[in-house]
C-alpha cells in the first residue's frame, strides 16, 4: 500500500505550482484527475519540444496522472465536473484570479454539498488584499518577493534558473494537503487551503529579510558567492576549471589555511580571524586563494579539500548532472512511459522503505477522458455526443 491509495484528487491546473504539487501526491498513491482544455490542454504542454517533442516543464511535473478534456465554459461541462468533484477527496485549482469563483468552484460554494472535501487554491497573491486580482508568474514573484534584489552580480540582478517560486508554492500546497487529510481523518471535515506564491517565496527569503532587519543594509548581490560568509563560492583553479568551496567555521578555516593554502600564518591574521572579518575583506582573501589554487588542477583541489574534510563541489552543467556518479551509484534514475515512449525520470528525493513511489506515464491530452466518463456512468453514445458538441 501507498499512503494515499484510495484518495482521489481533481485538479484544474496549469504551468508548474499545482502540477508539481499533484505529481507528488500521485507518487504517494493518489489518483490525480487532471482537467484540461480540449485541443490545447495545460499551456505548459507547449512551452517547448525538448523531450522528443514534449515540453520539458510538462514532462517533469505531470507523470502518474489521468487527463480528461473538458470545456468548462460549456453548460454541459458543469455536470461532468460536478460528478468528478462528488467523487473527490481533494479539489485543487490554480486558474487565473477569480476564475474558480465565477465557475462556482470556490470553497464557499462547494462546502455545503461536499463537507468532507479539501479545497486548495494556489494563486499569486492570495484570496484577498489589494493584489488579489493581479496575474502572477514565477519571475514576477521573484521580483515582488525581493529575491531579484539579492541574486546576481553587483551590476546585474539575475533570476533563478529554475521555477523557484512555483516549486515553493507547490511544496507548501503539497504539505498542507497532507496535513488536511490527516486533520480530516480526525474530524471528518474538509477544509480550505489558500496558498500564495508571494508568501511562499517571502518565507524562503527569511535569512535576507532578518539580515536587513530594522533598516539594516540588505545582503549585497555577489554572484555565486555567499553574501555574508567568506570564503564561500566559486574559485578558478590552475586548469581553468571552477571549484565551489565553503568555510563555515573557525575549525575549517584553520584546516584550509594549513592544508589547502599552505599559509598557516593566515589562521590568526586579524583580517581573516572571524566570519565577519573574512566577509569584510573578501576581495583581498579571494586574491590570496586564487593565487594558491593556481598551482593545482580542479581535481587536485577537490581531492585536497576532501582530505581536509572541507566542503566542496564541482560546478556541473546539465549534461554532467545526467551522468552524476552519486545518482548512478544510488540507482536514482528510472523510466516512465509517455506519448513518445520511455523517458528517464528521477525517483522522488524522499525514499521510504514502506512503499514504492508511483512512477506512471505522462498522459497524452485527454487520454483518459472516455475511461473517466465511463466510470461516472456515461455511456458511449453520450460520450460521443459530448465530443461532437465540443464539451470534451
Amino acid at each position: 500500500m501507498r499512503p494515499l491509495d484510495g484518495i482521489t484528487i481533481v485538479t484544474l491546473e496549469h504551468a508548474i505550482a499545482a502540477p508539481f504539487c499533484t505529481r507528488q501526491l500521485a507518487e504517494l498513491g493518489a489518483r490525480v484527475i487532471k482537467v484540461e482544455r480540449p485541443s490545447s490542454g495545460d499551456f505548459a504542454r507547449s512551452y517547448d519540444e525538448r523531450v522528443r517533442g514534449l515540453a520539458s516543464h510538462f514532462v517533469w511535473a505531470n507523470r502518474s496522472k489521468e487527463s480528461i478534456t473538458l470545456d468548462l465554459k460549456h453548460p454541459k461541462a458543469q455536470d461532468v465536473l460536478s460528478a468528478l468533484i462528488k467523487e473527490a477527496d481533494v479539489f485543487i485549482q490554480n486558474l487565473a484570479p477569480g476564475s474558480a469563483g465565477r465557475l462556482g468552484l470556490s470553497y464557499e460554494a462547494l462546502k455545503e454539498e461536499h463537507p468532507s472535501l479539501i479545497v486548495c487554491d494556489i494563486s499569486g497573491y492570495g484570496s484577498d488584499g489589494p493584489y488579489r486580482d493581479k496575474k502572477a508568474y514565477d519571475l514576477l514573484i521573484q521580483s515582488e518577493s525581493g529575491f531579484l534584489s539579492i541574486t546576481g552580480t553587483p551590476e546585474q540582478p539575475a533570476k533563478a534558473g529554475c521555477s523557484i517560486v512555483d516549486i515553493a508554492a507547490g511544496m507548501y500546497a503539497y504539505s498542507s494537503i497532507l496535513a488536511a487529510l490527516i486533520q480530516r481523518g480526525k474530524t471528518g471535515k474538509g477544509s480550505h487551503i489558500d496558498v500564495s506564491m508571494l508568501e511562499s517565496m517571502v518565507e524562503w527569503m527569511g535569512f535576507p529579510l532578518y539580515y536587513a532587519f530594522d533598516n539594516a543594509a540588505a545582503p549585497e548581490r555577489c554572484g555565486a558567492s555567499h553574501a555574508s560568509i567568506a570564503p564561500y563560492g566559486p574559485f578558478v583553479t590552475g586548469d581553468g576549471s571552477t571549484v565551489m568551496l565553503g568555510i563555515q567555521n573557525e575549525r575549517e578555516w584553520a584546516l584550509f589555511c594549513e592544508h589547502i593554502l599552505v599559509l598557516p600564518e593566515l589562521r590568526d591574521d586579524s583580517r581573516f580571524s572571524s566570519v565577519s572579518a573574512r566577509s569584510q575583506n573578501r576581495e583581498e582573501l579571494e586574491r590570496i586563494i586564487v593565487k594558491a589554487l593556481r598551482q593545482y588542477t580542479s581535481e587536485q583541489v577537490i581531492d585536497r579539500l576532501d582530505e581536509a574534510r572541507i566542503a566542496s563541489a564541482r560546478v556541473n552543467d546539465m549534461h554532467q548532472v545526467w551522468q552524476h556518479a552519486q545518482l548512478q551509484a544510488r540507482n536514482r534514475w528510472t523510466e516512465v512511459g509517455s506519448p513518445v515512449g520511455k523517458i528517464p525520470a528521477l525517483l522522488p528525493p524522499a525514499t521510504s522503505n514502506a512503499f514504492a513511489a508511483r512512477m506512471d506515464p505522462i498522459p497524452a491530452l485527454g487520454e483518459h477522458t472516455e475511461k473517466i466518463l465511463n466510470s461516472l456512468g456515461y455511456d458511449d453514445a453520450t460520450i460521443s455526443t459530448l465530443r461532437t458538441e465540443g464539451v470534451i
